[in-house]
């Protein structure tokens, strides 16, 4: 069973129901957490073949209709959140550098339903090394942030000032040559003959895009679909629980998996296609636009 499927169940039975009625707002918690899954994975520092270092420290920011109805259970739903996001590290083998946070705040330029994820490291008072996660089995994916308004990517501080003022000092900086997945430590962990027109030696970086959230592929395959046990996770009605698969390799292709209403690849309908830079994938009314580039 999937990391957000069982985050979903333990909140279905949190204070007999309590939160089915304040989450009839327009965000979703499932929202919520398949984008901090999407956070760590866009935000991972290789520091070695065996250890990955990701955000231990969140903010989610609401609207104000959505922060006012949520804010009484930020507690409990912080918690949830935060044992949601060790669950998934122990899928990924993803390290902390100190304990695992999630806030709520308003925000008052995002309108009902939309929301944004800001996160940051910081260093245990009590240690300098990571934190592992202990190891689980298999490996569980990123999800769709739906409604998400940006999504991943939102680090705080802004850029170009680590650490911010008056945060906690930062950890000794990772080897040299250590840096997120995809870039060139991250070499042995690559699937075999995943370049595509590459030149020897290089590296093919591979992501898609959905309504300007990017979601990298790491794997040889990515399924999408609206399934919360998909790789990416789409919400859109017209997309079925397990949609299409990308699968890596020279080149990409992207196969349909059975879906109800078919998949569109850069203009044809079809069941399977060559993915190139660029691609345009339609899914159900959304747009994904795949991408890849050496580096």
């Amino acid at each position: 069973m999937g990391v957000l499927k069982k985050f979903e169940q333990r909140l279905e039975g949190l204070v007999n129901g309590t939160f089915a009625k304040v989450f009839k707002s327009e965000v979703q918690p499932v929202e919520i957490a398949g984008a901090l899954q999407r956070e760590c994975d866009n935000n991972a520092t290789i520091w070695n073949r065996e250890r990955t270092v990701v955000p231990n420290d969140f903010i989610v920011e609401l609207s104000a209709p959505d922060f006012e109805r949520l804010s009484p259970y930020s507690g409990q739903l912080g918690d949830e959140l935060s044992g949601m996001v060790r669950d998934y590290a122990k899928q990924q083998r993803y390290s902390f550098m100190g304990p695992i946070k999630v806030h709520l705040e308003k925000a008052e330029d995002l309108d009902t339903g939309l929301y944004r994820v800001r996160s940051r490291t910081l260093a245990s008072s009590t240690s300098q090394t990571p934190e592992r996660a202990p190891a689980g089995p298999g490996a569980g994916g990123a999800t769709s942030p739906g409604r998400g308004a940006g999504g991943g990517g939102y680090g705080y501080p802004p850029a170009g000032s680590p650490g911010g003022a008056g945060a906690p000092p930062m950890p000794a900086s990772p080897p040299p040559g250590a840096g997120r997945p995809g870039g060139p430590s991250a070499a042995p962990s690559r699937p075999p003959g995943s370049g595509s027109g590459a030149l020897p030696g290089a590296q093919v970086r591979r992501w898609i895009e959905i309504n300007g959230n990017r979601h990298q592929i790491s794997r040889p395959t990515l399924v999408l679909g609206r399934s919360t046990d998909a790789d990416v996770r789409i919400d859109d009605p017209g997309v079925s629980r397990r949609h299409c698969e990308i699968r890596t390799g020279t080149p990409s292709t992207i196969q349909d998996l059975g879906s109800t209403n078919g998949i569109v690849v850069d203009g044809q309908h079809t069941t399977r296609a060559t993915l190139r830079d660029g691609s345009r994938i339609v899914v159900g009314s959304t747009t994904i636009i795949y991408r890849q580039a050496e580096g």
